[in-house]
């Protein structure tokens, strides 16, 4: 798909869709099922990271897969729902501020991945992590690929249903503490946030206290 680039009316850049090719290929060398994996949430200051892990149906792969970040809120939603409807596995799993503070987010991330995977309903032969690293203690083959939800329709599924699971996960706690606005920004380093920190403090169990701004060194 081509589209203008922001810096030029007159030069267009191609954007390259995630597609099944890899997946495709794992098939044929009698590695099925295939999982995708990937995380939603390793950057804000509060709430969990929420990782995904999904195995499409080879012969109903929802229409408009994507990396979750170059997706609307409305389009993230709709393939929530479809993937949910259509895939023939999906193992979900978060980690939470305090179990990110207790490690660090890079081995949080990479748990939450192997707890999803092993939380599906079939043994998957492959999996397919999103990035450069292969979450250990996998029940199967690993393989990292860098900007994997942009390449494999398997990852971007995992990415839009941990994205659309966190956020979900925000949301309520932005009911639950209505000065922080979690809603909004998802726990990510907003003006709004950090204002609400100053004035309120941080929230025990909800923010990673091992991150900037709250780290005396940092």
């Amino acid at each position: 798909m081509a589209r203008m680039r922001p810096d030029s009316p007159l030069l267009f850049e191609i954007v390259e869709k995630p597609d099944f090719s890899i997946e495709k290929k794992a098939i044929a060398q009698g590695l099925w099922p295939v999982a995708g994996m990937d995380e939603a949430g390793r950057g804000p200051l509060a709430g969990p990271v929420v990782a995904a892990a999904v195995v499409l149906n080879p012969k109903d792969i929802p229409e408009g897969l994507d990396d979750s970040k170059r997706l609307t809120l409305a389009q993230r939603e709709a393939l929530f729902e479809v993937i949910l409807a259509k895939a023939q596995a999906i193992g979900m799993a978060s980690i939470c501020a305090e179990g990110i503070d207790g490690s660090n987010i890079l081995r949080a991330s990479l748990e939450a991945m192997c707890r999803a995977l092993n939380g599906l309903s079939v043994r998957p032969k492959l999996a397919l992590a999103d990035g450069r690293d292969i979450p250990p203690g996998l029940p199967c083959e690993g393989r990292a690929l860098i900007k994997g939800d942009q390449r494999s329709q398997s990852i971007a599924a995992a990415s839009i249903v941990a994205k659309v699971m966190r956020d979900r996960m925000m949301a309520g706690c932005g009911r639950r503490h209505e000065h922080y606005g979690f809603e909004v920004h998802m726990g990510y380093a907003t003006a709004r946030h950090r204002s609400a920190i100053a004035t309120h403090g941080p929230l025990q169990r909800l923010h990673r206290v091992s991150f900037a701004p709250f780290r005396l060194d940092a």
